[in-house]
């Protein structure tokens, strides 16, 4: 491994046999550094390669019956099908919980299903399935609740349930915590005893797989518009994508490129997204941060029925509520992250004696704080916890971490502070009295210096490879398709171009982004860094000495031209 100090980041680019290397480009016709890329990701031998570069139906999806419970919830539902029993689909305010109820009502209707759905929002009812839901659903004669993307930590709503006799379906994918809910089916495969192989679904991969089963015990396809809501639901909950997920987000793409709906079209316009062929990147990117806006400004129902409805003019105006939702959020956004970082500035918070960011205001949406949390950890790489300030006493909060530090275990250490919380390792949400803010925070501060070494605390970059600008090519950019979708556990390969030198004085965009082009080799090449600011000066003060660059390959398309352009993450040698 060799190692480079980066104007921000430490850079860790693996070192490979150059002969392996050039024998893997050569039986797979890839070009060199994507194939140094394929090894640096762990995939070494001739069947590890194949399963990573071409997806199989047999080799990579397990059958639904393996779900624990998943047989039991399936004939729970025919039943309530075939008797006209009310059922009840409890979902979440995120697009995974939006998707998953789409994905319920798209299947069950047509099957003469008496269903109908609710989502909370995410103020007044706040997270997950309550008692009081269930005490209504009751008195509506419902027989039947389902959730999907929550639940696992539903106990009194279990409790409540089966009280006033109405039967329970979880479906989850967050981890449970020491016991389960006492519910009629429990469908997760992140409970301790579910056997079935691939843990990493979404909330919506769960529901999809609870519904294959339906389908298949009645003999029936899909409708096609499942995998186009399995697709954006995993993308935007950054599951790993990888095995299962990776399967089913190449075929959802492979059938959203082919039959595009309404509503996808609408959020594309929206987006401006004018490439011919969608890619994981734009479906994260630009097309479900605006679904997440409505659940985390407005009423999620409007979600579900834009993503399920056929009236075209209905779609065509919720779409533009989505627009404008989604340039709220991001100005709210901003206002937080930069409140935030005056805090850092002035010391309020201090980064030289702290590892855990901690800030909390009654004037910060919750909606919107988990999303600042994460820009906060990659700006400054320390877990971060972010919360919405109640008027009754509660701090309302989303939290985001780093690899080295599992927040869940941390949560769960500290429970006792806690009203309640879920989630994973890198990201939860929580809830708990303003008074114990301060005692969680130095208990985590204290976990932090306990468990991570100082190394632990550095940022790095991982970078796959090597390459020389005139890599940089049609051929790199094609090849790397099959190395798609690109996601988390699976980022776009990151490159180390060495030995390059500015050609012309980098510009400033926005006071944010700097704009520059760099020669090396007889090729000169355009490169955009995001978000880097304080680069302009060093590039400035720099001249025509080399240095050394990490960067992305994108495809730019812009005016009915294609453009390979590279997006740079960091400098090192100035």
């Amino acid at each position: 491994m060799k190692t480079i100090q980066g104007a921000k980041y430490r850079w860790q680019i693996p070192q490979h046999d150059d002969h392996v290397a050039l024998q893997i480009a050569s039986k797979y016709n890839i070009a060199v550094p994507l194939a140094h890329s394929i090894l640096s990701r762990g995939y070494t031998s001739d069947a590890q390669i194949d399963e990573y570069l071409f997806s199989v139906y047999e080799r990579d999806v397990a059958h639904a019956s393996l779900l624990k419970d998943a047989e039991k919830a399936v004939d729970r539902i025919l039943y309530a099908i075939k008797h006209k029993e009310k059922m009840l689909v409890f979902g979440d305010y995120d697009v995974d919980g939006i998707t998953s109820s789409a994905l319920m009502m798209l299947c069950l209707v047509p099957l003469g299903a008496d269903i109908n759905f609710f989502l909370p929002h995410r103020v007044k009812d706040g997270y997950g399935l309550s008692s009081k839901v269930v005490e209504r659903a009751q008195q509506n004669n419902y027989k039947l609740i389902i959730t999907v993307d929550n639940g696992i930590t539903a106990f009194k709503p279990a409790e409540k349930a089966k009280e006033v006799g109405v039967d329970l379906i979880i479906t989850d994918h967050h981890r449970q915590h020491t016991e389960l809910p006492d519910a009629f089916a429990i469908i997760n495969p992140n409970q301790n005893d579910c056997p079935y192989p691939y843990k990493k679904l979404a909330g919506v991969g769960v529901i999809f797989k609870v519904l294959s089963l339906l389908y298949e015990k009645l003999g029936k396809e899909l409708p096609a518009k499942v995998y186009e809501l399995l697709l954006l639901g995993t993308v935007a909950d950054v599951v790993p994508l990888t095995g299962e997920n990776r399967f089913w987000v190449r075929h959802g793409l492979t059938q959203v490129n082919k039959i595009e709906s309404y509503a996808l079209k609408v959020l594309k316009q929206n987006g401006k997204v004018v490439k011919p062929l969608l890619s994981s990147t734009d479906i994260g990117f630009s097309i479900t941060p605006q679904i997440n806006a409505l659940g985390r400004l407005e009423d999620p129902r409007q979600g579900v029925k834009f993503l399920i409805g056929a009236d075209n003019k209905e779609t065509e105006l919720v779409g533009t509520v989505l627009l404008e939702l989604n340039e709220a959020r991001k100005e709210i956004e901003r206002s937080i992250y930069n409140d935030v970082v005056k805090q850092i500035e002035s010391k309020k918070i201090d980064l030289s004696k702290e590892n855990v960011i901690l800030a909390a205001s009654n004037n910060w949406p919750p909606g919107v704080i988990g999303l600042v949390a994460s820009r906060l950890v990659g700006t400054y790489g320390k877990p971060t916890l972010l919360f919405h300030l109640t008027k009754d006493g509660i701090a309302k909060g989303s939290c985001r971490s780093i690899s080295a530090f599992n927040m869940f275990d941390a949560l769960q250490a500290n429970k006792n502070l806690l009203n309640s919380f879920g989630g994973h390792s890198a990201a939860a949400g929580l809830a708990l009295p303003i008074d114990n803010l301060s005692t969680l925070k130095d208990n985590l501060e204290q976990r932090v210096a306990e468990q991570l070494t100082p190394d632990d605390l550095v940022m790095k970059l991982v970078l796959d490879a090597q390459a020389q600008l005139y890599d940089v090519n049609k051929k790199l950019l094609t090849d790397m398709h099959y190395m798609q979708p690109f996601g988390h556990e699976n980022p776009e390969p990151l490159f180390y171009i060495p030995n390059v030198v500015l050609v012309q004085q980098p510009q400033l965009l926005k006071d944010l982004h700097v704009k520059c082009s760099v020669f090396a080799d007889g090729i000169i090449k355009p490169i955009l860094f995001f978000n880097r600011p304080e680069l302009f000066q060093k590039l400035q003060a720099h001249g025509t000495q080399p240095f050394d660059i990490a960067a992305r390959v994108s495809e730019n398309h812009w005016n009915g031209r294609v453009n390979i352009d590279l997006l740079g993450v960091d400098i090192a040698g100035i």
